[in-house]
């Protein structure tokens, strides 16, 4: 290899350091940041890293670090396999599959630019009821999704917004933690662009692909000739739920129910119970204090199952690990 090259390649790879003063020193300079962009010389480059004494450190360091991540990533993905996050259907077009549809008009008349879909989560409707629905959408969610008034149906949203309020929590704080660990260990930014993955199995961190999965129950009106269509969709966030679990209570006035109790327990007061106790686990006694990415719960000490009331005498802050090895019992 000719030495020019070669030392360009040195260059490159960042084992030396070229003098930037003179014609010719700029030159190998900008030679040297074209050559980096070379993916031999990234492969060079990431192995060289990955294998330095500082990664391998700061890696030994963070390990404990790594490990409590991990177990909050194995967390979210229990709450997500055992959560539940449907409630309701429309029967509009429930066997469509059964027919087959074709337009067999001339090209120059058709106008089926817009199709209408047929699925549990969406009801085709007039476009009256399509624009009501964006106006006052708990009403005509209910109305047009069989979600009716009764204990059961209001167990069953309390349910969903149960699980995806825990679900946003542990998500949340995976993400945080996952930027607490790349801050500490600081790579160089071709890094993170290109081995990503790589720097995290490195790490031995394992990333959740895993997002809040909020249902979302759609109003669809098309034209008869396919030439227009509106949409009103309604996606079931924490506080939609809390609004739908409210109407419920309201409409069927059972308050003291398991599920009306469970439908009192809003993110609100999940927060004021955190900070009554000082975000600290009142079992284990570790607070966010101590470890800032603490996942922190509320839980019912005495149970609703048991006829536990959601009231800030029968709250408590666990952090995650109590929480779930407690499940329905009752601590003294």
């Amino acid at each position: 290899m000719p030495a020019p090259l070669f030392i360009l390649l040195l260059i490159a790879a960042g084992i030396i350091v070229p003098a930037t003063t003179g014609s010719f020193g700029l030159t190998v300079f900008a030679l040297a940041v074209i050559l980096i962009s070379n993916p031999i010389i990234r492969i060079i480059r990431k192995n060289r890293y990955f294998g330095s004494e500082q990664f391998q450190t700061l890696k030994a360091e963070l390990a404990s670090v790594v490990a409590e991540h991990n177990e909050v990533v194995e967390y979210v993905e229990e709450i997500r396999t055992n959560g539940s996050f449907e409630i309701g259907s429309s029967s509009t077009g429930q066997h469509a599959h059964l027919a087959s549809f074709e337009n067999t008009s001339s090209w120059n008349y058709r106008r089926d630019r817009n199709v209408a879909d047929y699925a549990p989560h969406v009801h085709n409707a007039s476009l009256q009821v399509v624009r009501n629905a964006s106006a006052d959408p708990i009403k005509y969610l209910m109305k047009y999704f069989s979600i009716r008034a009764d204990q059961d149906t209001l167990a069953d949203v309390q349910r969903v917004a149960d699980d995806i309020c825990r679900l946003e929590e542990a998500v949340a704080n995976v993400k945080v933690r996952e930027e607490d660990i790349t801050a500490k260990i600081n790579p160089p930014a071709f890094i993170l662009k290109h081995y990503r993955q790589e720097f995290w199995d490195q790490v031995g961190a394992h990333l959740s692909p895993i997002k809040v999965p909020y249902p979302q129950y759609i109003f669809q009106y098309t034209s008869a000739g396919g030439n227009s269509g509106q949409t009103t969709a309604v996606e079931l966030t924490a506080p939609t739920l809390e609004a739908l679990s409210a109407t419920l209570v309201d409409k069927i006035r059972w308050a003291k129910s398991a599920a009306g109790q469970r439908a009192l327990m809003t993110n609100k007061l999940r927060g004021q119970i955190k900070e009554r106790d000082n975000y600290l686990c009142l079992n284990c006694g570790v607070s966010q204090a101590v470890e800032p990415h603490l996942l922190l719960e509320v839980d019912h000490i005495m149970p609703v199952a048991k006829g536990g009331l959601s009231v800030p005498e029968n709250l408590q802050t666990l952090c995650w690990k109590c929480n779930r090895s407690k499940g329905v019992k009752v601590v003294a």
